[in-house]
């Protein structure tokens, strides 16, 4: 089929590359979101997809709003059978919906209807969920709400982050999207629609939903470091400054008042509302990451010194 392919971060580049190296399908173009300055110099950069397909000599748009008049009539020049959309991170119109004649296919990182939203695989592991996956599914003006293709499952092991689950189902549903494909080609793809109950939603998780609350459980703390890893990276604060965290371990047989702070050569346990936790990598403002017990050692911590 002719294919336009829709992403944008990285976790849409292994669906790419498994579309290109597809010999029964045709990639003419692909569309993701504009360079835009990032890191703390604010230089410009661009989208993984786009250097992927830089990379592939690629037809490359790159829309402020895929409602845009110009854009509707470049994809309407390129006359693709199908758009494959992974993460791009826009909404798509339906005058941009209707172009194709099978569609927009999207890969979501959830078993839907669970998790529909912006971060399926972080509000997963913050529910305890013991497994997740992704979805091919046809792409309507409801949010994540279209007839299903086909699924892949992955187990969430209780120390995965959302960069683990993620990076895996990025290999899975790659597989899975080349199939989803191949069977629309075929005529043999029969979308069903998703059912009424099981719906849950997964809103874009913000810094201010990282921020650690220590006066919850020690499960609810891991849950939430692990969910907010790598981005946007769970944090608190010591004497007013933030201080960022890897996963945490739990200390079953340690009790500290929430926030307390107890620190030898080897470890660093932080109190919770039940048991403490033991830190394990952090990050404190304006540095570089480093174990927790080598940070301890530096700062020379006061026996007041809280974590809030």
């Amino acid at each position: 089929m002719r294919l336009v392919f829709a992403g944008t971060p990285q976790v849409a580049v292994p669906t790419l590359r498994a579309l290109l190296d597809s010999p029964r399908h045709d990639v003419l173009a692909v569309v993701t979101r504009p360079d835009r300055p990032a890191g703390r110099g604010r230089a410009v950069s661009q989208s993984p997809v786009r250097v992927a397909a830089d990379a592939a000599g690629v037809e490359v748009l790159t829309p402020e709003r895929p409602r845009d008049e110009d854009f509707l009539a470049q994809l309407a020049a390129l006359a693709p059978d199908c758009c494959p959309v992974v993460a791009y991170g826009a909404l798509v119109p339906p005058v941009a919906l209707d172009i194709p004649r099978h569609g927009w296919v999207n890969l979501h990182f959830s078993l839907l209807p669970a998790w529909r939203g912006a971060a399926p695989v972080p509000h997963a592991i913050l529910a305890g969920d013991d497994v997740t996956g992704a979805t091919t599914f046809r792409l309507e003006e409801g949010l994540d709400t279209g007839p299903v293709y086909g699924v892949v499952t992955t187990d969430v092991g209780p120390r995965d982050t959302s960069g683990d689950v993620l990076d895996r189902l990025a290999q899975s549903g790659a597989g899975l999207m080349v199939a989803t494909l191949d069977a629309i080609e075929d005529g043999s793809a029969v979308p069903q629609p998703q059912p009424s109950d099981g719906v849950s939603l997964a809103p874009k998780v913000s810094v201010d939903d990282a921020r650690i609350d220590w006066n919850a459980p020690a499960l609810r703390v891991d849950r939430l470091v692990r969910a907010c890893t790598p981005a946007p990276g769970a944090w608190t604060t010591l004497r007013g400054r933030r201080l960022k965290l890897g996963p945490v371990t739990t200390a079953a047989a340690e009790v500290l008042a929430p926030g307390r702070i107890q620190a030898d050569r080897e470890r660093v346990l932080v109190g919770t509302g039940s048991n403490a936790v033991q830190l394990g990598d952090v990050q404190p403002e304006g540095r570089a990451a480093m174990p927790a017990a080598d940070w301890a050692r530096g700062l020379r911590l006061n026996p007041d010194d809280r974590l809030e």
